[in-house]
């Protein structure tokens, strides 16, 4: 059995990242019937495909003139493989980038059975018919090319990953604001209801007022998309625009929100000044209460103001090329997300 030097390794493990890809986002976008640049990396690489094929290389090549034995310790390797990962990256970044949860006999969501014979499979495919033309391109480089090349390959991918780790930890930190700002939304406008004690007309009109997908709803979207399209060419450009203008209306309705919250809080704070049924305590007291409330409010209006349309794009590109990417903890914020790239995505194919 020939002997690869460290050089060959790493070109090989390129080779099945690239090919990977392309066999990851030709299936994913005939899926889906739309491009999608399937991965993590921003460049045409997925990783847990070139790992995969190296360490189902490492563990078969000693067999590989026993078909069963390739099959089965092809599978175990690449299975458990994707398990260590799938679990790694989901206690980093709070995301799960691909999910079985649904598929028949699964293991906590991260692999299962079909899986893992489709693994077995791939070892078969790689060992038998794959490695060997990919092994004698390698082999056919001249020997002061292979660890040139495997090192501008290397330092190219390391600051892919960089920044695409990057865009993750932006993407995680994205989750996190916007399960806050739901959560602290809600607790306003339900501390509001609680203190102001409105009549059921009131209370009805109010909670109208400050649910956010229902003020997003009241929008008119038709004059919005049409006059994005007219304001820019097709392309980068335009798709930008799009997005900030989502952004920028998602974000006007929550604010819309918080002046809502605010202005009952207002209205509460004037009706306590005209009290004569409570006492001075009692009154200072809720005073105290409603400050605190405004100052909360007034805070989550700064923060949600600062955000910027970049960290968006980060954030969607991940999501665009991990269509099955789920978060538990951040399911509503997760959703809030996929639905500025769904809208943008639907007024691409216009």
């Amino acid at each position: 059995m020939y002997v690869y030097s460290l050089g060959q390794w790493l070109l090989f493990f390129f080779l099945y990242c690239f090919l990977g890809w392309v066999w990851e986002s030709c299936y994913v976008s005939a899926k889906r019937r739309q491009w999608v640049n399937r991965g993590f990396l921003h460049g045409p690489m997925l990783p847990i495909y070139g790992t995969g094929a190296v360490i189902i290389l490492l563990a078969t090549i000693p067999v590989r003139d026993s078909l069963w034995l390739v099959f089965l310790l092809g599978m175990l390797a690449a299975t458990a493989l994707e398990y260590i990962t799938g679990a790694a990256m989901e206690a980093l970044f709070k995301v799960r980038y691909w999910d079985y949860s649904k598929q028949p006999f699964n293991l906590n969501g991260y692999i299962c059975l079909t899986s893992s014979l489709a693994w077995g499979a791939f070892s078969i495919l790689l060992v038998r018919f794959l490695h060997p033309p990919v092994e004698d391109l390698v082999l056919r480089l001249p020997a002061f090319l292979v660890d040139p090349l495997a090192f501008l390959l290397t330092i190219a991918v390391t600051v892919d990953a960089v920044r695409s780790f990057q865009a993750a930890m932006d993407l995680r930190e994205v989750l996190t604001r916007l399960t806050e700002e739901n959560e602290d939304l809600r607790r306003l406008a339900k501390r509001v209801e609680v203190i102001s004690a409105f009549a059921e007309e009131d209370l009805r009109r109010f909670r109208e007022r400050t649910e956010v997908e229902r003020l997003l709803r009241q929008e008119r979207w038709e004059d919005t998309r049409r006059q994005i399209q007219e304001a820019y060419a097709k392309g980068a450009r335009r798709r930008q625009a799009q997005l900030e203008e989502s952004l920028r209306r998602r974000t006007d309705a929550k604010l819309t929100a918080l002046a809502n919250i605010q202005e009952a809080l207002e209205a509460y704070r004037d009706r306590l000044a005209a009290a004569r049924d409570l006492t001075e305590e009692s009154l200072e007291a809720r005073r105290a209460e409603v400050q605190q409330l405004l100052d909360r409010l007034r805070d989550r209006e700064a923060s949600i103001r600062a955000r910027t349309a970049r960290r968006y794009r980060q954030s969607l590109r991940i999501l665009r090329g991990n269509p099955s990417a789920s978060a538990k903890a951040f399911a509503e914020a997760l959703e809030s997300l996929r639905k500025l790239g769904d809208r943008r995505e639907g007024e691409d194919g216009e």
